[in-house]
Parts: C-alpha cells; sequence; structure tokens
C-alpha cells in the first residue's frame, strides 16, 4: 500500500475522548442535547417516562457490575468481567431491539442481558462455577456468553444467514423481519473469527449488526496499535456501511442502533457500530489496569459518565425531580442485596444439565454421553 493510499484512509488520532468529527452525538457530556439531521426522528418519540426507565437500567446496571466485583473479591465469584463505564452502549443498543431479534454477546454484555429480561442471577451463576452456562438461549433470545474472543462473530452470522434463508427479512411485516446483534469489543475486532464473519456476512447479505464497543484497551494494548484507520472504517473494506457512535450516550446509541437493525431487517445486509467508550476498570478481576495506563486518562473519562449526562438532561429538563433519584438509589440497594443473597446461596446445578441446550432436539450422542456421566456419578454412591 502506498504512503499516499495511506495518508488518505488514515484521519488524525483523536484526543483522548474525542471521538472525531464522524462520531454520532445526540447529548453531550455536560447533559445537553443536542441535534443530529438523521437520527432524531428515533429519539422523537420518547417520552419523560422512557427517559427515566433508561436511567433506571443504567443505574442498577452499574450497580449489578458493582455487587459482581465485590463478590468476587470476597471469594463468592472466580472472576467478573466489569462493563463500568460502558453502561449506555450496553442499555441503549439492547434498548433498540425487538423480542424476536437475537443477540449474540461476550463475557461481559450484562446491560445487554437485563434490559432482555435476563434474570441478573443467570451471569453470577456462571461466574460462580455451579452452572454449564446460566440460561436458556431460547428464553430472551440472549445467546449464552462466549469466552473464546471473537468466536461469537461467526455464530452470529450464521444464524443471521439462517434468518435470510427462512425468508424473515425484508417482507415488511414487523413481526417477523429480524435482525442478530453481535458484541465484541475493539481487541476482538483483530481476531481471525470476527474479519472472517465479516466476508461472510457480506458475502451472505445477512442480516446481521456487529456492535464493537471500543473501550479504548484490548486487555492491555491501546486502540491505536490495532488498527491505522478508525474502527468502523474497517467495515468499508468488506463492503458494508460503518457508524461510529459516542458509546456514553445513551440517546446516539438507541438511536444509531435502531437505524442499523432496521436495515439489517429491512434485508439491506450487514452493518458496523463502532461504540466509542471506556472500559474505567479492569479487563476482569484477574487484571491490573494501573500496569499499562495512566490515572490522568481515567479521570478524563470521568467527565464523561453515561449515567451523570442523562442524570443532568432529566434534571435540567424537569422530568425527574430529587425524589426520583434517591428512589432509585433505594431500589439500587434493595437490588444488589437480593443478587448478593442470591449467589451465596444459589445451589450448584447437577452436572448432567450440561446437555441439556447443546442441541434444540435428542441428539443420540449427547444421550449417550449423559448415560455415561449419570453412571459414572452412581458408581461412587454404590461405592458408599
Amino acid at each position: 500500500m502506498s504512503d499516499k493510499v495511506v495518508a488518505e484512509l488514515q484521519e488524525p488520532t483523536p484526543a483522548v475522548g474525542d471521538g472525531g468529527p464522524d462520531m454520532i452525538q445526540l447529548l453531550t457530556p455536560e447533559g445537553q442535547r443536542v441535534s443530529h439531521p438523521d437520527y432524531d426522528k428515533y429519539v422523537a418519540d420518547l417520552t419523560p417516562e422512557d427517559l427515566r426507565s433508561f436511567y433506571r437500567d443504567l443505574v442498577l446496571i452499574r450497580r449489578l457490575d458493582a455487587e459482581g466485583y465485590a463478590l468476587q473479591r470476597q471469594g463468592e465469584l472466580g472472576l467478573w468481567p466489569s462493563l463500568l463505564g460502558q453502561e449506555a452502549a450496553q442499555v441503549g443498543s439492547g434498548r433498540a431491539l425487538r423480542p424476536h431479534d437475537f443477540v449474540f454477546p461476550t463475557y461481559r454484555e450484562h446491560g445487554v442481558g437485563f434490559v432482555r429480561g435476563m434474570d441478573p442471577q443467570s451471569s453470577l451463576q456462571l461466574f460462580r462455577g455451579v452452572s454449564q452456562g446460566g440460561w436458556d438461549p431460547q428464553e430472551n433470545n440472549f445467546h449464552l456468553y462466549t469466552i473464546v474472543i471473537g468466536a461469537q462473530a461467526l455464530h452470529a452470522t450464521g444464524y443471521a444467514m439462517g434468518v435470510r434463508m427462512d425468508g424473515n427479512v425484508g417482507t415488511g411485516d414487523p413481526d417477523r423481519d429480524t435482525a442478530v446483534i453481535c458484541y465484541f469489543g475493539d481487541g476482538a475486532s483483530s481476531q481471525g473469527d470476527v474479519n472472517e464473519a465479516f466476508v461472510y456476512a457480506a458475502s451472505f447479505d445477512a442480516p446481521v449488526v456487529f456492535f464493537c464497543q471500543n473501550n479504548q484497551w484490548a486487555i492491555s494494548e491501546p486502540v491505536e496499535k490495532q488498527t491505522r484507520i478508525p474502527l468502523f472504517q474497517r467495515a468499508r473494506g468488506f463492503g458494508f456501511p460503518g457508524v461510529r457512535v459516542d458509546g456514553n450516550d445513551i440517546l446516539a446509541t438507541y438511536a444509531v442502533t435502531q437505524h442499523c437493525l432496521d436495515e439489517a431487517r429491512n434485508g439491506n445486509g450487514p452493518l458496523l457500530i463502532e461504540a466509542y467508550t471506556y472500559r474505567m476498570g479492569a479487563h476482569t478481576t484477574a487484571d491490573d489496569p494501573t500496569k499499562y495506563r495512566v490515572s490522568a486518562e481515567v479521570e478524563e473519562w470521568k467527565f464523561r459518565d453515561p449515567i451523570l449526562r442523562l442524570k443532568t438532561l432529566l434534571a435540567h429538563e424537569g422530568m425527574a425531580d430529587e425524589a426520583f433519584f434517591t428512589q432509585i438509589d433505594e431500589e439500587a440497594d434493595q437490588f444488589a442485596a437480593e443478587l448478593r443473597e442470591g449467589c451465596v446461596t444459589m445451589a450448584t446445578m447437577p452436572g448432567e444439565t450440561m446437555w441439556d441446550h447443546v442441541y434444540a432436539e435428542d441428539h443420540p450422542v449427547m444421550e449417550a454421553e449423559r448415560a455415561a456421566y449419570l453412571a459414572y456419578k452412581a458408581s461412587f454412591e454404590e461405592a458408599n
């Protein structure tokens, strides 16, 4: 590639917290509502009650995350992957989904699962090691967490190809047309699985929205070491659109995701969303971010907090008062207490349940393996 071509493609590296001129934003870090000609229509019908429910989701999800972190530090969980700072990206995109859309998460989409109706205890079961996955993906159209980095992009693309083959896109029937959304981080965007998924999705016009939460750090590697251009521009090389949105702006994330999901459902193929956000905590509780990033960077991103900016909007526009915010805080306290009680008292699920959801229908190999396991387990009881 010539230097000239590289220069044409490469944008200047944005300053910390600045997503550049292409980033879609509807709510500034100061909580001021701003207009965008292409995306205002997606939030025009949101009522004060809707915005208050957005705020409630953000607060409860942050409390879920804080409780998960504390439980791990107290030895109640084996691991906890934090989403601190990424609440708006998850709640905004999750609220844009229709019930029959399907979600393929990584292992930190606790917020998306929550707004999809998942039992918050489900993720705790997984990280406590008392279940073989934690939930039935069909109940809320929310796939199991994927630990292998980027593998879910292939799963999502395959599912979306099936949706198209079933004729469930572009019919004009909102109860039938279906989109798939796949979450991954900036680090996963460098994985072969993700790039292969892009190829297949474009080639088969799959109705999948790839949602990249660019939290600036792939564990200990900054995003500028992974790409010479903004991540959303990578989609262009595979032949489909990409857009960058302020991932700490719940209104913009909701609007952009709605637009992209509509495009996918209408049969216009895959799209890539880069939610420009920041990982305020560690990659997981096994990580120490002080080893590779400076505290000044974290402090600067605190001023872009997704919860504070929505709270400011609600207060300044007279859509919520102090009594409302106090009520939400009290609900969060009760929510956290119930999470903790549920976690420390949850029973270990029987080992034979690990075969329950491998296939949609009974499978002879799975049944044979289950029977062998049960026989092995019974042999210990007989010995006693």
